[in-house]
């Protein structure tokens, strides 16, 4: 009985040692073909700028590329499910944006629920949003865009980059707190919005600083304030919208995620290189030329950042009785 006991000990220690080693391999072998890297709006915005940076620094790293497949469409919501329901084996990674907290409460029956069927892996960034306005637009301050709007309810237009965005979120928030009256024109993304603003097709946006930031630099769009509670180096002299709005608040920030049941050694894998390419002083150059603030850390603390911003964003779309269908 002795021998059989010590037999079973011995069989159970060495499927012991295969799991460690095999999750060891894993990691080791990982990626040994390239990734694909989903991103919900099309090319040219903050979320595909943030995913192209981060991509070419793996790509470079692990000698795989991260290939960027944009997937615009339903809000941010079809990236959302197709890799919700991709293989949970590390070659599907997916960009996460302030629509993955705010779509939680502002669509219902969505065929996927983002904290249970996606594992956080690292966070990249926080940027401000730039409230900003085509240059024919009369006001040079918030306060004068209030009453420029005041003074004409229901004929502005205000873009964003889809219905869901923290660029739409950061519109209503803005409208619930001053009272104006915009008229919401949602686009598939950044850069198509931005084509129209440029037009003065639509006079108004909040949108994220990165893909922005070119524009106001060059004088084709006038930016009015930032969203955030303190000033942007990227744009000196610029106020906060809180000096005008007290209490007004908000940001956008990235990251990646996979899908849930990921092997961990994967993910561990994938958060190394991530804070990596954070500290990397070249990429740091670039990422604060868009305004960026980085927020580094583990795939726990970046899901700590999506569960708040579930909440916090919840609580703007009951306020302001956003909805999308």
């Amino acid at each position: 009985m002795k021998a059989l006991r010590g037999i079973a000990a011995l069989v159970l220690a060495s499927a012991a040692v295969a799991i460690i080693g095999g999750a060891a391999g894993a990691q080791d072998d990982y990626p040994s073909h390239p990734v694909r890297w989903l991103v919900g709006y099309p090319p040219g915005g903050s979320t595909d700028i943030c995913a192209r940076l981060i991509g070419q620094y793996l790509s470079e790293h692990l000698h795989q590329q991260f290939a960027v497949e944009n997937k615009p469409g339903a809000g941010n919501n079809l990236a959302t499910e197709i890799a919700a329901h991709a293989p949970a084996d590390g070659y599907t990674v997916f960009l996460v944006n302030p629509a993955n907290a705010i779509n939680a409460s502002l669509y219902k029956n969505l065929p996927f629920d983002f904290i249970r069927d996606m594992a956080p892996v690292a966070g990249f960034m926080r940027v401000p949003n730039v409230m900003e306005v085509n240059p024919n637009v009369p006001a040079r301050t918030v306060k004068e865009f209030i009453d420029y709007a005041k003074a004409n309810p229901g004929k502005v237009n205000m873009a964003s980059s889809g219905i869901g965005t923290s660029v739409h979120l950061s519109g209503a928030l803005f409208m619930m707190m001053t009272g104006v009256e915009l008229v919401h024109v949602p686009y598939r993304g950044a850069s198509p919005a931005l084509t129209d603003m440029l037009a003065n097709q639509v006079q108004v946006m909040f949108d994220n600083l990165p893909s922005s930031i070119g524009h106001i630099q060059g004088g084709r769009l006038r930016a009015l304030a930032v969203t955030t509670t303190m000033p942007s180096k990227a744009l000196p002299g610029v106020p906060t919208v809180a000096e005008t709005v007290p209490g007004y608040e908000a940001s956008a920030w990235f990251g990646m995620a996979v899908p849930k049941g990921t092997p961990r050694p994967v993910v561990d894998k994938l958060n190394r290189l991530v804070n990596e390419a954070l500290a990397d002083p070249g990429l740091q150059a670039k990422l604060a030329e868009l305004g960026g603030v980085l927020i580094p850390g583990t795939p726990e603390s970046f899901g700590k950042v999506i569960a708040e911003e579930t909440a916090k964003w919840a609580k703007v779309v009951q306020a302001t009785g956003a909805r999308a269908e």
